[in-house]
């Protein structure tokens, strides 16, 4: 840890509200003690009743039935490690989730549960630490916070509670993790805006379930609901089937996805970090953007960030891309999966998995995405517009499937319903819709001009969906102007002019004749410091809460995510550079 240079003297220690305790209040913490500093007194909100596990993790996003998609030996390194950590635990609970630690090694997966049990005993570890040293004043526990101002006169931030009290800081953290708004459920039945918590799941039904997408939120839904409508049992040949109970004759299962595609299977990774020491530098951002006419190129990102990487790991991956730009590699990678079964294509990439894990061998081309992945998330704020665009249609599709990393279990189970005939995947046009019906489920239409399929059950499955800055939950933040739209220019100021023209609403222009396209979410700096309506940084707030900085941040999901935000608002706040 090498402090900065500062000049600012304190005139107390320095106050820090951190909104949210799930795993990024947790690495944010971690990284703040680690920084050295000993002038901190930090107050943590939590609107539930527990530190550590958070929504994916907590009863609020995952029954004992579901597995994480990392294993302990690719996540940040905390206070004990998984392997240690369960040796410790009672027998009750290891015979509860079916875990052996003599068996067990940090290569495995744990049931998402018991994770939450883990981050949380890691919480408290690190709470003791900060009370011990003087640093935690205060945890609120179901502690719901209301609104949050920005005090500009006394360079202070204002934290109101939902009961009404009020706190001041100097600094404040959003950490509120995910938010699943509602449309129409509890209005019409059988109809659910995703599949969290997965308590309201535990229903039978004798009628099919139709799930809009077929990620890892779809796969947390078909566990769920194959454990309420029949059993798993294994075969001689230790071969896995399900059975469908008597009650729910007639259940079945149908996802429905837009690229007709399953995700990609978890393999062995050889840098379990997935390249995150490959992250450009600030140096290398900035000398691109000068050879680039003020933006960062997705295409150097791409030749950076993944094709160079192959020329000693795998010098034949390298021959077959080195001429490719990035639209002809997606393509050809897409053209593997498309136009085969995308069940038959799932037990060959579980097969092709199990000989990674086997052998200790990456597939590394899919490893090197999931780093291109990580690598490009934080500067891409200074992409064009135009690159943006490339970025959301071609690139981030194909991302988005291959570095899933679904559990062999859930495969397992998977294939159990498919090979049952209880498990389909339709592929929709793009222009299909669910239409409610007043009566209970959806009118499914599967295209344009397809007639409707009804579904007495409709389950939502796409994932955490971005939140638009007109329903960012601190309402102060927005009135004040405190946060603002995140966008990114158009290089060609024509392109934008057709954009516009042509009616896209994300598409805006100003007075000098730049256009700008409306990303998700609102605007960041580097640090996740929010910037205002014009285009200041603001030193006091800032914003780690994922379903209102996907623009900025495409890739943003997972523990690496909260680890690489925790670092940079922790130096920003401290003036430590931190590792």
């Amino acid at each position: 840890m090498v402090p900065l240079l500062s000049h600012k003297k304190l005139k107390h220690n320095l106050r820090i509200g951190i909104l949210g305790g799930g795993p990024a209040a947790l690495l944010l913490l971690k990284k703040l003690l680690e920084s050295g500093r000993e002038d901190l007194t930090i107050d943590i909100f939590e609107k539930k009743d527990l530190l550590g596990a958070g929504m994916p993790y907590s009863r609020d996003g995952a029954g004992d039935e579901h597995i994480t998609n990392v294993s302990g030996n690719e996540i940040p390194e905390l206070v004990t490690s998984v392997d240690e950590w369960l040796r410790m635990l009672s027998a009750d609970t290891l015979s509860r989730f079916s875990i052996n630690p003599e068996t067990f090694s940090d290569y495995k997966v744990l049931p998402r549960r018991l994770f939450g049990q883990y981050l949380c005993d890691q919480f408290s570890l690190l709470r003791d630490d900060a009370k011990t040293r003087g640093l935690l004043n205060n945890v609120f526990l179901n502690a719901t916070v209301s609104d949050v101002e920005d005090l500009s006169e006394s360079e202070t931030v204002k934290v109101v509670l939902e009961d009404g009290r009020t706190f001041e800081y100097d600094h404040v953290v959003i950490c509120t993790g995910h938010n699943w708004t509602k449309s129409h459920e509890g209005e019409i039945k059988g109809y659910f805006d995703s599949p969290y918590p997965p308590d309201k799941l535990n229903f039978r039904t004798p009628y099919p379930v139709a799930l809009r997408g077929a990620s890892l939120t779809a796969i947390d839904a078909v566990r769920t609901l194959a454990r309420q409508n029949g059993k798993f049992e294994k075969d001689a040949n230790d071969q896995l089937h399900y059975v469908t109970d008597s009650e729910s004759a007639g259940f079945r299962i149908v996802m429905h996805s837009r690229n007709g595609l399953l995700p990609a299977v978890r393999f062995h990774l050889e840098d379990t970090r997935l390249g995150k020491d490959a992250i450009l530098t600030k140096e290398q951002v900035a000398a691109n953007k000068a050879e680039n006419g003020g933006f960062l190129s997705l295409d150097f990102v791409f030749e950076k960030n993944f094709k160079d990487a192959f020329r000693d790991k795998d010098p034949d991956f390298y021959e077959f891309i080195k001429d490719m730009r990035m639209e002809r590699f997606v393509s050809a990678m897409m053209r593997n999966r498309e136009n085969k079964d995308p069940f038959e294509l799932f037990e060959g990439e579980y097969k092709e998995a199990e000989e990674s894990i086997k052998h200790k061998e990456s597939v590394y081309w899919k490893e090197m995405l999931g780093g291109l992945s990580f690598a490009m998330n934080y500067p891409a704020k200074y992409f064009s517009a135009e690159d943006m665009q490339r970025l959301q249609k071609v690139l981030m599709p194909l991302i988005s499937i291959v570095i899933a990393f679904v559990p062999q279990s859930s495969v397992e189970e998977m294939l159990a319903l498919y090979n049952a005939g209880l498990l389909e995947l339709i592929e929709v046009g793009d222009e299909s819709r669910i239409e409610p019906d007043a009566t209970g489920g959806v009118n499914y239409f599967l295209d344009k001009n397809a007639a409707p399929v009804h579904y007495h059950t409709f389950i939502d499955c796409i994932g955490q969906p971005h939140i638009p800055i007109e329903k960012f939950p601190f309402r102060s933040m927005v009135d004040k102007r405190t946060v603002t739209q995140a966008r990114v220019q158009f290089k060609d100021p024509g392109a934008g002019r057709r954009e516009l023209d042509s009616g896209n609403k994300h598409v805006s222009a100003d007075q000098h004749g730049n256009y700008f396209l409306n990303v998700p979410g609102v605007a960041i700096d580097d640090s996740f410091a929010v910037v205002d309506f014009y285009g200041a940084r603001n030193e006091r707030i800032y914003l780690m809460a994922v379903p209102y900085i996907g623009g900025y941040n495409p890739d943003y999901s997972g523990l690496d995510f909260c680890e690489a935000a925790g670092i940079a608002i922790a130096q920003s706040l401290t003036g430590v550079t931190l590792i």
